[in-house]
């Protein structure tokens, strides 16, 4: 429901002048910092966690709403970014990033390189799980190769989140866990700044799968209340927590695929927080009495996937003629009304290993044709697998893409609109096979290192990989194996350049998080896309 001044278009060009405020202009001027600041190889550190100021005593409940549901309540069996959402208050890992992605203490209080292939984490003492247990090194080391180590815990689809690392041990005599690596491992410390979420090993291995997907039982600073498959997940502040207890009292999680339902529930007063405000709705949520808008520039790329194994995406003529054919900044003006930065390559500006000297595709149908006929499949008909409410004008921007490329006159092209859920699951089961030919989907990647989107999107044996080329696969070996800093950084650049040239994805746009937020409410978005309710306060 609009009204007349509503269905105007506010691009992100203007929402920085009408909005105001240092605040909100840094956060959308673009991809400048975390990236060589959060991904050192740092061989020791310490940081000290932050705490909330306000007591947590007082009844305050936050509702937020996402596109989609959890897929399941494991923190380490999904690689979802709306469960990590839910289930990273519940869970927490040895180390985590601040808003700004500075890498900081969290159940471990010191880091250091023990020598290479060998890291040492020494464990904090005093959080507790939700079950009344103490946290132990036991539960970190089983924890990492419950994800690491099939034989271990789970077939998790997180393994490649702990690129390079086979392992994990107690340390005797100290409250330490070493974690090993299948070489250097340079960015090691990063990944833990990321990924790796402890459970503890008792509970996991007195329940059953089934269990742990529908409960939870971390050392967070909210704990498990309620989960109805689907409908909603609620939790409760810990009193017990080992900082200061949250602000909120009651937190429940739930979902609208549909944007435009987000946006009214927000403005009546149902939700306190919505994920991907599309742009034509922002004016009436700037607008509104009683809500504003947080907008920030993403850790995140969207891509559609051309699998090199199948027909006609084996060719390189046919899929550079993919990019060709996609008028990429008509669609971040006209789609994203420029909420959006168009993409050379699959690493984000402002990464390590980001590739300065090359340039998005130009928009030229003539030479898409051409590369058509000389791939040898003229004729061809293709059609885009996208998820539907899960990205920033998903739908919309595949239909555009799917358009573009149907304008072609020896390629036809269709889209097939698709449940994230069963999507998602297609493309993170390991099996290559059973992923759809052609699809949009997004990544995130919140070490701000370049390798953690290669690796698992465009290597041979990567979880999510649509692509094999052992030229590829050379330079991130190098890269993953090599200590001199500038020296990886070539190698990961090289890489990005391969990417450009064999052109496995169609590059699309960097997303930009655009959330809808309560006016009682105060908190900042993150760029790596977590909506940290432990950050938020009353105003």
């Amino acid at each position: 429901m609009t009204g007349s001044d509503e269905h105007s278009s506010t691009s992100r060009r203007t929402f920085l002048t009408g909005v105001g405020g240092a605040a909100v202009t840094a956060a959308l001027a673009g991809c400048q910092g975390g990236g060589d600041t959060t991904t050192e190889t740092t061989t020791s550190g310490t940081t000290q966690g932050t705490t909330q100021t306000t007591s947590g005593s007082q009844e305050f409940p936050v509702t937020i709403t996402q596109g989609q549901m959890p897929t399941t309540l494991d923190p380490q069996d999904h690689r979802s970014t709306p469960t990590d959402n839910v289930v990273l208050h519940t869970y927490e890992g040895l180390l985590s990033r601040t808003r700004t992605g500075q890498m900081q203490a969290q159940l471990a209080t010191d880091w250091e390189r023990v020598e290479d292939g060998r890291v040492r984490f020494q464990i904090r003492d005093g959080p507790t799980f939700h079950s009344g247990n103490d946290l132990t090194p036991g539960d970190v080391a089983y924890s990492i190769n419950r994800i690491v180590d099939p034989d271990v815990g789970i077939n998790s689809p997180q393994s490649d989140q702990l690129a390079g690392v086979t392992g994990a041990e107690v340390v005797d005599g100290e409250r330490a866990v070493d974690v090993m690596s299948d070489g250097l491992n340079p960015a090691v410390f990063s990944l833990f700044a990321s990924y790796g979420d402890v459970m503890e090993q008792a509970w996991v291995e007195d329940n059953d799968a089934d269990y742990i997907a529908t409960h939870m039982n971390g050392t967070g600073p909210f704990e498990f209340s309620n989960y109805e498959q689907g409908v909603q997940v609620v939790l409760e502040r810990f009193d017990d927590y080992w900082q200061e207890p949250a602000s909120i009292s009651e937190l429940t999680f739930n979902s609208a695929s549909e944007s435009s339902t987000r946006v009214n529930q927000l403005l009546a007063g149902e939700t306190d927080v919505v994920v991907n405000v599309p742009p034509q709705d922002i004016s009436r949520v700037q607008n509104g009495e009683d809500t504003r808008i947080d907008a920030v520039s993403s850790s995140r790329v969207l891509y559609n996937g051309m699998r090199y194994d199948v027909e006609p995406f084996d060719s390189v003529e046919f899929r550079k003629a993919m990019n060709y054919a996609v008028d990429l900044d008509a669609i971040i003006e006209s789609v994203l009304d420029t909420f959006g930065d168009a993409t050379s390559q699959p690493t984000l500006q402002g990464f390590v290993g980001y590739n300065e000297e090359l340039s998005p595709y130009p928009y030229d149908p003539d030479q898409a044709e051409q590369l058509v006929e000389d791939s040898g499949y003229a004729g061809a008909e293709i059609e885009l697998h996208s998820p539907v409410g899960r990205y920033l004008k998903d739908v919309e921007i595949a239909q555009a893409v799917v358009n573009q490329i149907d304008e072609l006159p020896n390629v036809s092209a269709s889209l097939n609109q698709r449940e994230f859920a069963s999507l998602a699951g297609e493309l993170t089961d390991g099996d290559i096979t059973t992923s759809p030919h052609w699809y949009l989907i997004g990544w995130g990647n919140a070490t701000f290192d370049a390798s953690q989107t290669l690796i698992p999107l465009l290597t041979s044996d990567g979880a999510l990989t649509s692509y094999k080329n052992d030229e590829f696969d050379s330079l991130i070996e190098q890269a993953q194996s090599e200590s001199d800093t500038e020296q990886r950084r070539e190698y990961l650049e090289q890489a990005n350049a391969h990417a450009n040239e064999q052109a496995p994805w169609i590059f699309l746009n960097r997303q930009y998080s655009v959330y809808g937020v309560s006016q009682r409410i105060s908190w900042r978005a993150r760029r790596d896309e977590r909506i940290d309710a432990y950050a938020m306060s009353q105003t």
